[in-house]
């Protein structure tokens, strides 16, 4: 009802209209002609009343009382006046078909205007001495020549209407489009905003991720070291002092180490950490207790700071897991191969020990070294061999030589 609310008013005073019309028209004795004049005002209220709403069947109907009053003697000024709203409505807001509609109804009610201005002497729209004005142009000119003279003029009158309705029609959608447009651009504006919190989010993680790899590698490795070396003090004779003071001296260095790796990792995360070679896990290991035997095949080369960080770090978690589940009775082997031909380009870390078989192939600090590894473009295998009384674990990162 609130939709309709404007156009029911419109044909309310339309209606109006009609009737004060309709009484200061003079009296006319037939009551049938009165009859079909109330009719085509109340017609007309209604075709101005369905003009926004349904503007097809408001032209349609504004057609038939246009034909209506074409046959018969019923004129009434006000019909013209609804049909300039009737066109208007359908070239506005009426659906493509109705705009065509509206289009060529114009030249057909000037046509049937003309029509009635040259046999009828009436003109819509026009007052008394305009029409008189036609007729004599018509008497002078010919009729033909009157009557597209006539043609043309009331055409132009009538389209206004229709024109003005698709010039509204247009800038309608012009300001839809615009609006649209100004949506699609906040929309996309939110999205890009989206997306970059989704990234940096994401960006947050990996970083965490990356802490939480760094400072689980180097707590993780320093403790087993230490650990082992601690339990190894306890089998030093209790008459030899020095061992026992450099065992002590051992653990001391290995706890500096650490926490000295640890601030570093914290103080700067996104740096690369700055390492030591290779040999010394293996020496602290040693001094742990431990027997490592280390084999190194091809030419040692030296590695970009990312790479370097990536095998230090691969290496010291390979051996932290071989302290800790490994047996202390079995040597723990150490292989590092460098490639001599162009047939490779990957270093390749393998670490083997004996350990107890109920160590697994899956933990954090593994899956610490896929992703490390990953990073760089390097992959990690691990395997297991079962024997009679041990199971056997080798693990085998392979690190490309430049970062990919």
């Amino acid at each position: 009802m609130r939709a309709w609310a404007p156009s029911v008013s419109l044909g309310l005073v339309v209606l109006v209209l009609g009737v004060v019309e309709l009484l200061n028209t003079d009296p006319i004795v037939d009551r049938a002609y009165d009859r079909g004049l109330a009719v085509l005002v109340l017609a007309t209220a209604v075709a101005v009343g369905l003009a926004r709403r349904a503007p097809a069947a408001a032209l349609a109907l504004s057609g038939g009382i246009g034909l209506v009053q074409y046959t018969t003697d019923n004129q009434i000024m006000l019909i013209e006046v609804a049909f300039f709203v009737v066109v208007f409505a359908a070239a506005r807001w009426g659906h493509v078909v109705t705009v065509v509609a509206a289009a060529l109804a114009v030249p057909l009610a000037a046509a049937l205007a003309v029509h009635l201005a040259i046999t009828q002497e009436y003109v819509p729209l026009l007052s008394n001495d305009d029409i008189r004005t036609l007729l004599d142009t018509a008497e002078r000119v010919g009729n033909s020549s009157a009557r597209a003279g006539i043609t043309v003029f009331l055409v132009l009158v009538l389209a206004s209407p229709w024109l003005l309705g698709v010039a509204f029609r247009f800038g309608d959608r012009a300001r839809a489009s615009r609006i649209s447009q100004v949506r699609a651009e906040d929309s996309a504006a939110v999205a890009v905003q989206q997306t970059e919190q989704a990234r940096e989010i994401a960006r947050l993680r990996d970083e965490q991720a990356r802490l939480a790899r760094d400072v689980h590698d180097v707590v993780g490795h320093s403790l087993a070291v230490i650990l082992a070396q601690a339990e190894s003090a306890q089998y030093l004779p209790d008459d030899d002092p020095d061992r026992l003071k450099q065992t002590m001296a051992t653990i001391a260095g290995s706890a500096r180490s650490s926490l000295q790796d640890v601030r570093q990792v914290l103080s700067a995360p996104d740096a690369p950490t700055v390492t030591r070679p290779l040999d010394t896990l293996v020496d602290g290991v040693r001094a742990g207790g431990h027997e490592v035997v280390v084999r190194e095949l091809g030419t040692a080369r030296p590695l970009p700071p990312e790479l370097e960080v990536t095998a230090y770090r691969v290496l010291q978690e390979m051996l932290t897991n071989a302290v800790k589940h490994g047996r202390r009775e079995e040597p723990v082997f150490v292989e590092r191969h460098w490639p001599d031909d162009s047939l490779s380009d990957e270093l390749r870390i393998e670490v083997r020990n004996s350990a107890s078989s109920a160590v697994g192939e899956r933990g954090s600090g593994l899956d610490g070294m896929r992703q490390r590894l990953a990073a760089v473009g390097g992959r990690l295998d691990v395997r297991r061999r079962e024997e009679p009384d041990t199971t056997t674990f080798t693990v085998t990162a392979w690190i490309p030589l430049v970062p990919r």
